[in-house]
């Protein structure tokens, strides 16, 4: 009789929302050698808590048999083939292929009680169906059980495959780089190639390289690695008007690398290379011939490792060897030889460049790291003194705090802005991809400009019905996604509605953010998304705007491995559509739920809604601001001395500054853009009118035009 799935015991020590603690607490115990959980040693109990309750890849094998238990970190090092079935396993059935290596190591553990440590080491097993590549960095420590002995040992690992492949081939690329430069000839330069590649039989287990004649008619084998020349699989001429072994013929047709996947069939007793077993594939690769695109210098055929899945960076790393043999083969062309000096002025040209675009980067990030310091410092006080009920400000401090907070949150919002950039631009950006109720959270973010809207005369339609599923999603890079569209379709929406849908399709889902607003010129929508980019004449609610806004939308939406696209007409509005995938198996795997070691620069709405306020200010505003801080009068009235100023600038923060500043000595009129401006000064001609010509609505030479007609 077997043990009730749901007791006490089971639900206290394998506790969690994992997925291997929910597979923990569901399997038989009473059918492994380790009996029923409520017979377990409390040292094993302890150890598999402590084992569930970490991200860092752990593995356990307890007992005589070596039963295994493992954590979520490690379940995808398994890949399909072992796992489930490998959870309380024996250890030597599970590992079978492998038991050779690590199974005298456990012995060790077991029975010295001594621990170790292996780096890098290479452990091949089945994981994905074939028998795979895979290293790991791993160290075996013995637990011990009530009784002092060595119940047990605990694996802490880490997976280092994809290290050690980068660095492998990246030294081949060196090797390749540095050696094939030094060649007199063009075949000389074929052999040292073959050669370099040789120190590398892990990746290409073999290589022939081909040289094309001049009228692309023969192919002439050159070098080997791996293989024999003149054998059946290695023909020393190759006539290219007839099909051959290789296929070399279609691939000087095509111009396209070939893969030729029937090696098991076509050839016999291929070199493996380091294998044991022969590759099943290789990839015919064209050499570039200098200068011309139709014809090609020559040909090389690699063999691909029965151990690796052939994927981009495997292939990646073909394109870099036969790029790297075509630059030594143009080296020797007559023509690279005289155009030597252009290329070294170009290649300096261009790392000139690079050296600037990183300086910039680098610039971008420090500065926003300094900024983000002392307007933490300044906001935070100023946050204090406004929520002080001890001792309250009074009105006029008050009203100058608020300004304070404003333009504080707003400059802050900027510098994040600035600071996100720097981090996609070095690559340094720490995205978290956690599994979120996206309809509930985009309600809520969208709800957060209701009042606003609302109170503007104007409607907001949140359609955001529940999803099939949660949506991995960076929820920090989420909330700016939203807040960003629905601040800018605020922004040019002057009445009407915003509407905010949150629609599933099958393998995405997608959020549309549509106004009815003024619309997106034509020839202006291809440019929407370049940074620094703002649609000349736009009339929104406010002037000002840095134009990066919607240049992140689309950098964040990216890194969800998704897109977005907008449709407009003017004068009827537009309509942002993001649309991302769902699932998470188009998102780096180490970035699903993980932590984040850099700041966040996630303010939440406050900072959008509060801005946008202003722009509702400024809009209400008009030019009616200097009725009521002063009376209008002429210059030239003799029951007012004093002069008259027009203030005129789309910030409502600045203009009330300007207000107070000047009210004092002058007659002060406040208006928005120059359309305003310019009626105030037909209506009573000032003294001075003073205007950010940056944000000037119009030129000086304009203004002088509209004033005298």
């Amino acid at each position: 009789m077997t043990e009730p799935i749901r007791t006490d015991v089971l639900e206290g020590l394998f506790a969690g929302d994992g997925e291997m603690c929910a597979l923990m607490r569901s399997h038989d115990w009473s059918q492994t050698p380790l009996g029923p959980v409520k017979q377990w040693p409390q040292s094993l109990r302890t150890t598999v808590s402590i084992l569930l309750s970490t991200r860092h890849p752990m593995v356990l094998f307890w007992g005589p048999d070596l039963v295994q238990f493992y954590n979520d970190g490690y379940r995808p090092s398994l890949g399909a083939h072992k796992h489930p079935q490998a959870l309380g396993q024996r250890g030597s059935d599970c590992w079978a292929e492998i038991w050779q290596i690590i199974g005298p190591q456990i012995h060790n553990v077991m029975t010295e009680g001594q621990e170790t440590w292996h780096e890098d080491q290479l452990v091949p097993f089945h994981r994905n169906g074939y028998f795979e590549e895979i290293y790991f960095t791993y160290s075996y420590s013995p637990v011990r059980d009530e009784t002092g002995r060595v119940g047990g040992t605990l694996v802490v690992c880490t997976e280092t495959t994809g290290r050690v492949l980068s660095n492998r081939r990246l030294q081949t690329l060196r090797e390749l780089g540095a050696n094939v430069m030094k060649a007199k000839t063009v075949e000389k330069a074929c052999e040292i190639a073959t050669d370099s590649l040789s120190i590398n039989p892990y990746d290409i287990p073999f290589a022939l390289l081909y040289l094309v004649d001049t009228n692309s008619q023969q192919a002439r084998l050159i070098s080997t690695t791996g293989i024999e020349r003149g054998t059946d699989k290695s023909p020393i001429q190759v006539n290219l008007t007839q099909d051959d072994v290789w296929g070399l013929a279609q691939v000087c047709q095509t111009g396209q690398a070939m893969l030729v996947d029937d090696l098991e069939t076509r050839f016999h007793n291929l070199p493996g290379g380091v294998w044991h077993t022969p590759p099943l594939a290789a990839l015919v690769m064209p050499i570039a011939q200098p200068g011309q695109q139709q014809a090609f210098a020559g040909l090389l055929v690699m063999g691909i490792s029965p151990c690796r899945a052939f994927d981009d960076e495997y292939r990646g790393f073909f394109d870099l060897v036969v790029n790297s043999v075509a630059t030594a083969m143009a080296a020797l062309t007559p023509r690279a030889i005289a155009n030597a000096r252009t290329y070294e002025a170009e290649r300096q040209r261009s790392q000139a460049l690079a050296e600037i675009d990183r300086a910039k980067t680098d610039f971008f990030s420090n500065v926003s790291h300094e900024f983000r310091t002392p307007l933490t410092l300044i906001l935070a006080p100023v946050e204090d003194a406004l929520a002080d009920t001890e001792a309250p400000l009074f009105p006029k401090q008050r009203d100058r705090l608020e300004i304070v907070q404003r333009n504080g949150l707003r400059l802050l919002k900027l510098v994040n802005t600035l600071l996100d950039f720097s981090r996609i631009e070095a690559g340094r950006v720490q995205a978290v991809y956690e599994p979120t109720d996206l309809a509930r959270t985009t309600t809520e973010l969208a709800s957060t400009f209701r009042s606003l809207i609302e109170r503007a005369d104007m409607s907001l339609v949140v359609e955001c019905p529940p999803l099939p599923e949660e949506i991995y999603v960076d929820r920090e890079m989420w909330e700016k996604i939203v807040l960003n569209l629905l601040s800018n379709a605020f922004k040019f929406t002057l009445s009407g509605t915003i509407s905010v849908r949150l629609q599933s399709f099958g393998d995405r889902v997608e959020l549309a953010i549509e106004d009815t607003g003024i619309g997106i010129p034509p020839d202006e929508i291809s440019h929407l998304f370049e940074r620094f980019r703002r649609v000349k004449g736009a009339q929104g609610r406010s002037f000002e705007g840095s134009g990066i806004g919607l240049s992140l939308v689309q950098e964040l939406v990216k890194l969800h491995g998704g897109s977005i696209h907008v449709t407009s007409q003017v004068a009827q509005g537009s309509c942002f559509t993001v649309s991302i995938p769902t699932g998470f198996a188009h998102l780096p795997n180490q970035r699903i739920n993980a932590s984040r070691t850099l700041a966040s620069t996630a303010i939440g709405a406050t900072p959008y809604v509060e801005e946008a306020w202003r722009w509702l200010a400024e809009v209400g505003d008009g030019g009616d601001g200097g009725d009521e801080e002063a009376k209008i009068i002429s210059p030239s009235s003799p029951s007012s001395p004093s002069p008259r100023i027009i203030v005129v600038d789309d910030n409502a923060d600045m203009r009330d500054y300007a207000k107070r500043l000047l009210g004092q000595r002058y007659q002060v009129e406040a208006v928005e853009d120059g359309m305003a401006a310019l009626a105030a000064i037909r209506q009573h001609l000032p003294d001075l009118v003073l205007t950010n010509l940056v944000r000037a609505f119009f030129t000086v030479k304009e203004w002088r035009c509209s004033y005298w007609h």
